[in-house]
């Protein structure tokens, strides 16, 4: 069966709904069904009260309360649909993620990019933890060359600080954060230190093993599911790690 998202837009420019509405209109897999339109906040959430939607397409700078306020209302419903901010205002990116948007598009508006959003709605509201468990899986928040994205530290296999920057690596690719290393460790119990400018994820450690380095001579280091790297561990975190791994 065809799924139909039931879509609200909110937005204070009447030309921009319009053109929102036309690009829903040409979405498919899943398709959109804009139900009700609203140009500020007030109108929203009477919409809200009246209809059930699954998605509601958002600006952030609209007279009165601006688009963040309104999604935080948002969430607060019994059953709050998912939130996808359209904006010509790219800086806003990391807030509207902190607040659990489903995402994060930037004005003018591409169909594909569009498409995709509806996508990531779609999936989670068929997972099986439903929409707000999912937006509220802790993530870290990567911005790369204007680019926005949520990577769920379930995915995350180790954090390396490299000069000014951390390393944030999955299996399937590497990722650049600013950040401290030390607040990363407090803040996310579940990865250990392992030297003093790494931290890996417990559940993502295989192996612990004798390592050769050029530069350091013969050492300890841990192999982690799903790459092949090897990680340095330091004679001072050594104890920690082989208690770590026993469990």
């Amino acid at each position: 069966m065809t799924t139909t998202l039931r879509a609200l837009i909110v937005d204070d420019e009447a030309l921009a709904r319009s053109r929102l509405r036309t690009l829903l209109g040409d979405c498919t897999a899943p398709a959109a069904s804009v139900v009700a339109e609203a140009a500020h906040a007030v109108q929203a959430m009477d919409a809200l009260r009246r209809e059930v939607f699954d998605v509601v397409l958002l600006d952030i700078r609209m007279p009165g309360a601006d688009g963040i306020t309104l999604a935080q209302t948002i969430a607060q419903l019994p059953q709050p649909p998912a939130v996808v901010f359209v904006t010509a205002h790219s800086e806003h990116a990391v807030q509207a993620f902190e607040i659990e948007a489903a995402d994060y598009l930037t004005k003018p508006v591409r169909l594909e990019r569009l498409q995709q959003a509806l996508q990531k709605v779609e999936r989670l509201a068929q997972s099986g933890k439903g929409l707000q468990a999912d937006l509220t899986e802790e993530c870290l928040i990567i911005q790369d060359r204007g680019r926005t994205e949520r990577v769920p530290l379930a995915e995350v296999l180790y954090l390396k600080a490299e000069l000014k920057y951390i390393t944030v690596r999955t299996a399937a690719k590497s990722y650049i954060l600013d950040g401290s290393l030390n607040e990363l460790e407090e803040r996310y119990p579940q990865f250990m230190r392992i030297h003093r400018n790494a931290l890996v994820a417990r559940r993502a450690v295989r192996a612990l093993e004798k390592h050769f380095d050029p530069e350091e001579g013969e050492g300890w280091a841990v192999r982690l599911n799903g790459i092949d790297e090897l990680l340095a561990v330091s004679r001072r975190q050594l104890s920690a790690v082989r208690e770590a791994i026993a469990g």
